[in-house]
């Protein structure tokens, strides 16, 4: 018997939760679906002490409830320029409006009051970027850190469990359309779910499945930028002016050679480099950065960005973005580890030479080898130019001794054509968070779910 569903919301990471959350209390009948598991049950075997990444299908660290959101740094990004184009689809005013709303959400389900990113200390930062060549974005920013964010996860969840339908573990393989309007989903056992509205938030790790059902679809796709670069770890110290007032500094430059766009991301103060698992049914090992609260480790890690648009024909930003992973997965059976001076002496770095540097690797299981065989010479270019202009206004970045693992790789979704309310072409089928192109970050993916289930509560009569 096929069962029916007012609602049915694909992805629960921070966009699907905050439409669930919105939708909770209107006596709808909503599910929320996700391929991965419960927090709890979300266990890395690296982090556990496994040697190397074991693929686990989904990767616990991006798949399941809270999304990969649940293993992040935690920042809240309270700015309506940062993170994702909500600015542009919904505009200015009311972007930062419901990014208040969201924060006042995040607030009382425990994130701590804290505030970076303000004050006169800013503002000198910002001269002394621009000293360095550089642009610094001052922006307001409230840090959960990672176990805060997972417990922060676990309490809206409890929320939620008594007001809606939960079902993870349910992989969603396909959208049912009929008469121009969604109709209902299939998922991997050969379930079908009815449905009279879709939020399809699958995330960065649901992305590349939202593309290729676009493109079934015949929905109107445009490409997004591909990020593609390296994570830094150096000591804390080298970075504490920054990091102190601001908690990440979001510096960008272009280069001087190409004229690309460079910029950090996803600082971490004290964190924990790692590694983790995307592309779903073929993936790929990346690199990433978590950080804490409480617990700090001796190094600050943060990823060094470079942003390439493509022309036509090209139009497979993640199918390219994987091809460079698994370059540098072929040569290190998962991450590889350099020092910046062995990059810029043209040669390999070994594990003599990684247990003699100053900086101690977080990620034990990254395999020293070099950088070049498995990046282009435009986004090595553009890293050292990078960090050799950071090195300006922080000395030290830029040290022989600075630890550069490979490769961080960004997989945003093709930009879905949406709109004012965030809906597709296809009638009462609506795209939220990253996995749809909107957001890159927590909040403003929050924010794009509250919006669509804004807008389904008005179309219900239920406002």
């Amino acid at each position: 018997m096929t069962k029916k569903y007012d609602i049915i919301i694909v992805g629960s990471g921070p966009a699907g939760i905050f439409a669930s959350l919105e939708l909770s209390d209107a006596g709808l009948n909503v599910l929320l679906l996700d391929k991965g598991r419960e927090i709890d049950a979300r266990i890395c075997p690296i982090q556990k002490g496994n040697a190397q990444c074991m693929l686990c299908s989904p990767c616990h660290l991006v798949s399941g409830f809270g999304g990969a959101g649940a293993f992040s740094d935690g920042k809240l990004t309270l700015s309506a320029d940062i993170g994702g184009r909500l600015k542009e689809l919904i505009g200015p005013d009311q972007a930062r409006s419901l990014i208040d709303y969201v924060d006042s959400i995040y607030l009382k389900f425990g994130a701590p009051h804290k505030v970076y990113g303000m004050g006169e200390k800013t503002a000198t930062l910002e001269r002394q970027a621009i000293l360095a060549g550089l642009r610094l974005t001052p922006v307001k920013l409230r840090h959960l850190g990672t176990e805060n964010c997972r417990q922060i996860l676990k309490a809206m969840q409890r929320h939620l469990t008594h007001k809606i339908a939960i079902k993870l573990r349910t992989e969603v393989t396909g959208i049912i359309t009929g008469n121009g309007k969604v109709t209902a989903i299939e998922t991997s056992n050969g379930e079908r779910l009815d449905c009279s509205y879709l939020i399809l938030a699958p995330g960065r790790e649901g992305s590349e499945w939202l593309t290729n059902e676009a493109t079934r679809l015949k929905l109107s796709l445009n490409s997004n930028p591909i990020d593609v670069g390296v994570r830094v770890e150096v000591p804390s110290a080298i970075m504490e002016e920054l990091t102190s007032v601001l908690y990440e500094a979001k510096l960008e430059f272009y280069s001087t050679t190409f004229d690309d766009r460079v910029r950090t991301f996803c600082m971490c103060p004290g964190g924990e480099v790692i590694m983790e698992s995307t592309g779903g049914s073929d993936p790929v090992i990346t690199v990433n950065g978590v950080g804490y609260a409480e617990k700090k480790t001796l190094t600050t890690n943060f990823a060094i960005l470079v942003s390439t648009t493509f022309t036509e024909p090209f139009h497979e930003p993640i199918a390219y973005g994987k091809y460079l992973a698994r370059l540098a997965n072929t040569l290190s059976g998962g991450v590889l580890i350099q020092r910046f001076g062995d990059l810029l002496e043209g040669r390999r770095s070994t594990e003599a030479r990684i247990q003699r540097s100053l900086v101690q690797p977080s990620l034990k299981a990254a395999t020293p080898g070099d950088l070049s065989f498995a990046l282009p010479f435009r986004y090595l270019k553009g890293i050292v130019e990078m960090l050799q202009a950071m090195d300006k206004l922080s000395p030290g970045v830029a040290s022989p001794h600075t630890l550069l693992y490979g490769i961080e790789v960004k997989f945003y979704s093709s930009q879905l054509k949406l709109t004012t309310c965030l809906e597709t072409e296809i009638g009462n089928m609506f795209a939220a968070g990253d996995g749809a192109g909107i957001s890159r970050g927590l909040v403003q993916a929050s924010v794009s779910g509250v919006v669509i289930a804004r807008e389904i509560l008005r179309r219900l009569g239920k406002n």
